[in-house]
């Protein structure tokens, strides 16, 4: 198992759809995430001091094939429609790898 933690910006035009969503999230979008083998995902919002919102992700991955698994996701249409939705109301960070949208976080610490 791989933990994964990341970040990205919200919107604060935004905020309230993004929270909408996330309280009632497509129950085939939770199937692809578990297909892909995510489990305990969990994503945090922060109000910071410099007055944006962060969301804040974690997650566990159990597969073996990390790139495979996340191809089918981003193949899948019902996942696309999900992130149509999703997407507008984030601001990814602009010092983020080539190719990320949310930025991945450096894990300095885990309890066992």
């Amino acid at each position: 198992m791989t933990r994964y933690g990341s970040v990205i910006g919200v919107k604060k035009a935004k905020l309230a759809e993004y929270k909408r969503l996330h309280a009632a999230v497509w129950p085939n979008v939770l199937k692809m995430i578990n297909a892909c083998h995510i489990r305990n995902y969990s994503i945090y919002l922060r109000r910071m001091p410099d007055g944006k919102h962060y969301l804040f992700s974690y997650f566990e991955y159990t597969g073996r094939n990390f790139a495979r698994d996340m191809a089918m996701m981003a193949a899948d249409p019902l996942t696309q429609k999900w992130w149509a939705h999703c997407m507008p109301c984030q601001q990814p960070l602009p010092d983020r790898a080539d190719g990320e949208w949310w930025a991945a976080m450096e894990e300095v610490f885990h309890q066992d």
